[in-house]
């Protein structure tokens, strides 16, 4: 079976500072002459493959690149070496509230979001009391989306995105803000889409949450992937790289 995302020799290259400058001679150098010195690799020489339906889990400590390897993997950022090709759609669950305009009313997002992800018109119709149900913000409808807590704003974006027919989901932390009776209900729309064949990327520092979720795990360390292979070997050489 041919993967659904296969990922050859990544990298993407950040600046720690962001003010240096280069000059007009670096724009035509070759890519080793312009590396600088305040110049880090997020990612570097990463491989893997995802066949359908795998749900993986991605392991480490903060900015090693778990993240970034997500929006890679979105379509959200392009690599400076390598390659990432996914053969189907994306729901991305990455800072899913950072697309809604804060004047528009929660009515006017859910059509907006929806709409630039490929839902119809007619689809977000059919669909619309079942995301505001989902999100239980049904008081705040006609709200200008400014005027919600950040939890009812996570409650609205992962309603939206959830009712998305895309194959491959990316979740990435973006249901710590909120109350638990409300992630536990998320989480069991993950398992529902699980069960209906989807491809997951999950990152979290919750390893019950990854058990739960994933067979398989990513751990990345510095921007490298140290083992990529059953959740629970993966988590435990990062146990015994980091503790508990």
């Amino acid at each position: 079976m041919a993967p659904v995302i296969a990922v050859d020799g990544l990298g993407v290259r950040f600046r720690r500072n962001r003010g240096a400058r280069r000059s007009f001679k670096d724009l035509f150098s070759s890519r080793q002459r312009r590396s600088r010195p305040d110049d880090f690799w997020a990612l570097r020489d990463v491989s893997f493959d995802v066949q359908p339906g795998e749900a993986i889990g991605v392991v480490g400590r903060n900015g090693q690149g778990k993240s970034t390897l997500l929006k890679l993997v979105a379509g959200v950022m392009l690599p400076d070496e390598g390659s990432v090709k996914v053969t189907e759609g994306v729901a991305p669950l990455i800072e899913i509230t950072g697309g809604f305009v804060d004047d528009l009313t929660v009515r006017d997002n859910v059509y907006l979001t929806a709409g630039l992800h490929g839902m119809s018109r007619s689809e977000i119709d059919g669909r619309f009391d079942d995301i505001i149900d989902f999100a239980e913000i049904g008081d705040f409808v006609d709200t200008p989306y400014k005027h919600l807590s950040s939890g009812m704003k996570v409650r609205i974006a992962f309603s939206v995105i959830a009712q998305l027919e895309e194959p491959v989901l990316l979740v990435d932390e973006v249901l710590a803000v909120g109350d638990r009776g409300f992630r536990e209900k998320c989480y069991r729309r993950i398992e529902e889409l699980l069960a209906g064949g989807r491809t997951l990327f999950f990152v979290s520092h919750n390893e019950k949450d990854l058990r739960r979720f994933c067979q398989r795990g990513l751990y990345l360390d510095k921007g490298s992937l140290v083992l990529d292979g059953p959740i629970d070997d993966v988590l435990s050489l990062y146990n015994a790289d980091y503790g508990s």
